[in-house]
Formats: structure tokens, sequence, C-alpha cells
């Protein structure tokens, strides 16, 4: 592997997977892609969370050449339905008593494009799903957790990281860290796969 390690960039403005990226490197920029999130018609949810983590990746990879990016996104799904972020209380009120004592499936993309490479093409591209049990929930208690954590800029309406976790019944995934945003375990493995130490 080699020593010398190449500029990382996340294509992000993300505070969550800033976050989640600096628990494994150090040194890495974050720029945010204009990328249009609108789902094509009849896209299904995986190609449309995997075509969106390799647009964010080659957005800011055709304008920085010799650097590693990141790119990445995140939808939930309720009953074939895809949920934004609710942006609002009431949505995120209505998006929680929906989720109520159902299964919400969260798809996280990554891709990784190595910008020194010409043609720009991704070395890969990963799908990690979340399967999330809610629990029956009391408005009462919805009310509650929104007023205490204000998870509107989160798609399903909470943070697993915080108190949200309190609203499920069971977290199914191969990666914990992909339900916050960024999969972690896939990460590490493609940088280290492009020669970068990660440990």
């Amino acid at each position: 592997m080699t020593t010398d390690t190449p500029r990382i960039i996340l294509a992000s403005s993300s505070v969550y997977r800033k976050e989640l990226l600096s628990r494994i490197i150090s040194n890495f920029d974050a720029i945010s892609p204009d990328v249009d999130e609108t789902p094509f018609p009849d896209e299904e949810p995986i190609e449309h969370v995997a075509r969106l983590a390799e647009s964010k990746a080659l957005a800011v990879a055709i304008n920085q050449p010799k650097a590693i990016v990141i790119g990445s996104d995140q939808i939930c799904v309720l009953d074939g339905q895809i949920l934004g972020k609710p942006g609002s209380k009431d949505k995120a009120i209505e998006q929680l008593t929906a989720c109520s004592g159902k299964s919400v499936y969260f798809y996280t993309s990554l891709c990784i494009i190595d910008s020194s490479q010409q043609p720009l093409e991704p070395s890969e591209i990963t799908v990690v799903t979340t399967k999330v049990q809610f629990r029956e929930l009391y408005v009462s208690e919805i009310e509650r957790y929104i007023e205490r954590e204000q998870p509107l800029d989160c798609a399903g309406s909470f943070k697993c990281e915080g108190l949200g976790i309190a609203l499920f019944e069971a977290i199914e995934s191969k990666d914990p860290t992909a339900l916050i945003g960024l999969p972690l375990i896939s990460v590490a493995k493609s940088l280290r796969r492009l020669g970068i130490t990660i440990i």
C-alpha cells in the first residue's frame, strides 16, 4: 500500500456524513455537489439511490483532479413509497405516525471515484440495506421525541444515533453506520482497494 495518501473529498454538505467519515479519515475535504435529486419515472428506490451517489461523486470529481471522491445518498422507504426529509414538525409527526408498528427500509449508497483515472468511472457502487422495525408509537411519544431531538433534516424523522433509537423494536443491517448516512465498512473496504491505509 502507498504511504502517500491522495486528497480525499466527501461529495456532501451533510454534517452527519462529515462526522462519520472523520471516524476513519482524519484529513479530507467536503464539497457540496449540485445534483438534481428528483427520481426518474418508474425508477426503483435502489436504482435511484445508487444513481444519486454516482451523480454526486461525478459532479465533484470532474472539477477535482487527482482526488478520491466519495459520493453517498440515502432514502427511506415505507410501503414502497420514499419518505423525504420532513422539514417541519407537522410532517415529522405524519411520517413517524405512518411508521408506527411497521418495517421501514433505508437504502444507503456509496460511490467512490479516483479522479486521477480517465475517463471518470466509479471504482464501485454499493447499496447497503437497513431494515428498521418501529414499535407501536403513541402520539404523545412522537410529539415529545420531535420536540426533544428536532429531526427535521433526517429522512424518516429520527436520529438513530440519539434518542431515536428508543423508537425501534429492532434494526437489521450489515453496517450500523449506514443508517446514520454513510456505510463506513464499505468506505474502508473501498479505500483499501485503492491502496489507502486506514489503520
